[in-house]
């Protein structure tokens, strides 16, 4: 199959599974097609699906993800001893585990085609990465506590694991009680990395954005407990960012 027919393939099965969206027609344009199945991947609530459906999904993401094109961490050189500095998409990066910046209920956004960290890797993931994050969470029985970490496979991600975190949400002037719980998810995180044997770990700018953690600060509080915990692991650590400002932040702190 093209990409453009499991693309059909996969919006008629997402389509079929909700009367809701019966009257609703392919379009004809392969952007219009992108962000209509994205939107039908965002919004659907996590529940099994065939082996035929998987089949063709992974195949197709695997297959865009690729396209996008996938850097591989042993082509990046470390700004400084193990740790790495890198702008761009997490989603096609090559490593042992990325970490996503989730909210407390833990099985991603569902705004469609919204551009967050969660959304985007649910997204490329694939359908069965919001499936397991709710059984892990009906398991737990409550919302995952702001600070500390789950840890998922990656499905059809570059990487190999998903290390899920709940970030503090900041209104105005971060308090200390907001330090120690952004710091509590760095650490979080990397212990989680080192009980699953996993050497090498992407963070995103956790509670940044809409959860309104500033920059710089929440930049300080990532470099601290990055190198405090390198201190006695040996762990591969890569600082990811998009936007240029967040890039020259981390790059003034790690000098």
């Amino acid at each position: 199959m093209t990409q453009k027919e499991r693309r059909i393939y996969l919006i008629d099965r997402l389509l079929s599974e909700d009367e809701h969206y019966n009257g609703i027609t392919i379009p004809e344009s392969e952007a219009e097609q992108k962000r209509l199945l994205r939107s039908l991947i965002n919004i659907r609530l996590p529940s099994p699906v065939g082996n035929d459906f998987l089949t063709i999904q992974d195949e197709y993401l695997q297959t865009a993800i690729a396209e996008k094109g996938i850097t591989k961490l042993h082509d990046l050189t470390p700004f400084k001893d193990n740790i790495y500095l890198w702008q761009g998409d997490i989603t096609t990066l090559e490593c042992d585990a990325i970490v996503n910046a989730a909210n407390s209920g833990m099985t991603g956004c569902y705004h469609p085609c919204h551009n967050c960290i969660d959304n985007c890797i649910h997204t490329f993931a694939g359908v069965r990465l919001r499936l397991k994050c709710a059984e892990i969470m009906r398991k737990q029985g409550y919302d995952e506590p702001t600070g500390k970490a789950k840890i998922t496979p990656a499905y059809n991600l570059p990487c190999k694991y998903v290390i899920h975190t709940v970030g503090p949400i900041v209104h105005g002037r971060p308090e200390e009680k907001h330090c120690s719980l952004l710091k509590s998810c760095y650490k979080s995180c990397l212990e989680l990395a080192v009980i699953n044997n996993i050497k090498s770990v992407a963070f995103c700018c956790i509670s940044n954005g809409v959860f309104g953690f500033p920059q710089d600060k929440a930049a300080e509080i990532a470099v601290q407990t990055v190198r405090e915990f390198s201190e006695n692991h040996d762990i591969e650590v890569i600082f990811n960012v998009f936007k240029d400002a967040y890039y020259e932040i981390y790059r003034q702190l790690l000098r």
